[in-house]
């Protein structure tokens, strides 16, 4: 008797031992994944889950709003600057902080308040970086030396005397600008004297001040009031009106560049006061404090300029003395608010949302700065800025850029058509972390290793700032100082990840099935994995299997046929776990079934 043969239904087995992490496009590769969370690329080429997080207990945090790595992980809490769990009043608002270290230093923005972290003899140990006396005695106006002390002749009045002794001194009003002579016995004539002074003088009025200080003095125009109770412009007092620089100092009194042909005393109010400009974003570079702003300047002006403070001396941002430590400003021509600024490379680097400017330090105050118009930081993303090596990155409007000193490329393809806004960064090692919203209001922490080129998404952690400390990278989440990789309090006890394939099944015509999956996986005791499909785009994954801790082994696990044109897979679970290979066997039906 003859009996019909059956055909076997053709099948093939695909196998994947290399997963290459988050691609969330329509056609992504052999082990790469639609959507993640909490994996890593640390066992790559295995795939893993991330490790537990801790929380950061040091000083007891209640309300941080800053970090900063010193010698120890720094940060503001609730007013105070906590460093090693000792804890400093300074009186700081509740603002969110932008820190910037210079030397020993910690520089604390908006409030304009500085820390000397390093030097535990310093007193005082803190303070505030712009200072400013407002006169409540009267003033006296002396012409002077530099040093303070006064000449040893009388200035005669507006008119050089007919018969001059050796020594005599008048000021030469007929000049411009006016000149302060003094009569050479041995030239027999009448000599400038190339620098004058003026000693201001009021009981406190230098005491908030350092020698070269640059200052600004307002109050000397319109009319004054005199100690004989007199009232009139004095032009001469008028010409000290504006920027100085302080050249010589004591309690109460201060000496600037000026002249006078006699002393005056008024008892009207005058201010002396030491500003740093109100900015956008500021950095240090080069022993210096760089920042930029756009918009209205605290004095009512509408500026578009980058500043940098004197040399070595983050308090003085006016100070012009005609040498190379003299502060720098300069106005840009490109429209638009700043956006972001970082160093790089020895360059302090500023955005906009398109353009780049670069500034090329100079030994001698003479720097320059270059613009290139491309893709820069998204407004909103200044805090997205992070050094991985030697190459910046940072949020654009179109996704994650590198920079390497030349142009920025695009490296967030794997973001798919999802945008995103709001990002902050930090980098560890090899590593760029960032914090972002999609459009929808959700928040997800994505992870670039640039050394395998690939994204990992970890979870919807939303982080305010990011900073790394001795190779343990910090964020404040929250109310929280979260470390990234454990340590301090425990925060998790098990880690939730989930892995979810590419479309399966768009390269063949047919109509296909799973009919089983191999897993080679290492699941420790504790941990779980359960497995699920979606068939032709349903919406609905329907559980396939579920595993639970074991060791490391293979699993041959046999999957109902469910025939479909394509299909998804997802695997999910708790706890440590790391997938060594998944083998898909597929068999091949007709068109129809």
């Amino acid at each position: 008797m003859a009996f019909p043969k059956l055909r076997v239904p053709s099948a093939s087995r695909q196998m994947v031992d290399v997963f290459g992490g988050y691609n969330h496009n329509l056609r992504i590769g052999d082990g790469e994944f639609y959507d993640m969370k909490n994996l890593t690329s640390d066992d790559y080429p295995v795939l893993s889950s991330r490790g537990q997080r801790g929380l950061y207990i040091h000083g007891t945090p209640k309300s941080p709003k800053g970090l900063i790595a010193k010698d120890a992980l720094c940060y503001v809490d609730e007013g105070d600057f906590v460093i090693n769990g000792e804890r400093f009043d300074m009186e700081l608002n509740d603002e969110p902080k932008q820190m910037v270290s210079m030397g020993g230093y910690v520089i604390i923005l908006p409030d304009k308040k500085w820390i000397n972290t390093a030097d535990k003899k310093e007193a005082p140990k803190w303070g505030k970086i712009e200072a400013e006396v407002v006169t409540e005695e009267p003033v006296t106006f002396t012409p002077t030396r530099a040093d303070g002390s006064a000449y040893e002749a009388e200035i005669m009045d507006n008119k050089a005397p007919g018969e001059p002794a050796d020594g005599m001194l008048w000021v030469d009003t007929s000049a411009t600008p006016h000149a302060l002579k003094q009569w050479s016995e041995s030239a027999g004539m009448w000599v400038p004297i190339a620098s004058t002074y003026v000693k201001i003088a009021c009981t406190g009025i230098g005491k908030a001040f350092e020698t070269y200080d640059g200052i600004q003095i307002s109050g000397l125009t319109g009319v004054l009031k005199t100690d004989n109770d007199d009232e009139y412009e004095i032009p001469e007092l008028a010409e000290l009106e504006g920027s100085a620089v302080v050249w010589d100092k004591g309690d109460d009194y201060i000496t600037v560049v000026g002249i006078l042909s006699a002393a005056r005393t008024i008892v009207s109010s005058i201010t002396i006061s030491r500003k740093m400009p109100e900015m956008d974003f500021v950095i240090e570079c080069g022993n210096r404090l760089w920042g930029c702003k756009y918009g209205v300047a605290a004095n009512g002006e509408v500026v578009n300029e980058i500043y940098c403070s004197k040399l070595g001396d983050f308090k003085n941002w006016s100070c012009y003395m005609g040498i190379s430590t003299d502060s720098w400003s300069v106005a840009v021509g490109t429209d638009g608010p700043f956006t972001g600024a970082v160093s790089h490379l020895g360059h302090p680097l500023f955005f906009k949302e398109n353009h780049l400017h670069k500034v090329y330090i100079s030994p001698a105050n003479a720097h320059q700065i270059t613009e290139t118009t491309c893709p820069g930081v998204q407004k909103g993303c200044g805090r997205s800025l992070a050094v991985v090596g030697n190459v910046l990155y940072y949020k654009s409007r179109n996704g994650v850029c590198a920079y390497d000193g030349s142009l920025p490329t695009e490296i967030s393809k794997a973001f798919g058509a999802v945008r995103y806004e709001n990002a902050v960064a930090g980098s560890v090692g090899s590593k760029y972390y960032i914090s972002m919203d999609d459009m929808e209001g959700g928040s997800h922490l994505f992870v670039y290793d640039s050394g395998k080129g690939m994204w990992h998404r970890e979870d919807d952690l939303r982080a305010d700032c990011f900073c790394d400390c001795r190779g343990q990278l910090y964020a404040i989440s929250g109310e929280k100082i979260v470390s990234m990789f454990g340590g301090g309090k425990v925060e998790e006890k098990t880690v939730e990840w989930m892995a979810q394939s590419g479309i399966i099944g768009l390269t063949t015509p047919d109509m296909k099935y799973i009919s089983r999956l191999t897993l080679r996986l290492s699941l420790p005791v504790g941990s779980s994995l359960r497995a699920f499909a979606e068939y032709d785009s349903s919406g609905r994954f329907v559980h396939l299997f579920a595993v639970h801790g074991h060791g490391t082994r293979a699993f041959t696990l046999p999957v109902r046929p469910v025939r479909c044109d394509h299909m998804r897979l997802r695997l999910e679970g708790e706890g440590p776990m790391k997938l060594f290979s998944v083998t898909k066997t597929i068999e091949q039906g007709s068109d129809v079934r």
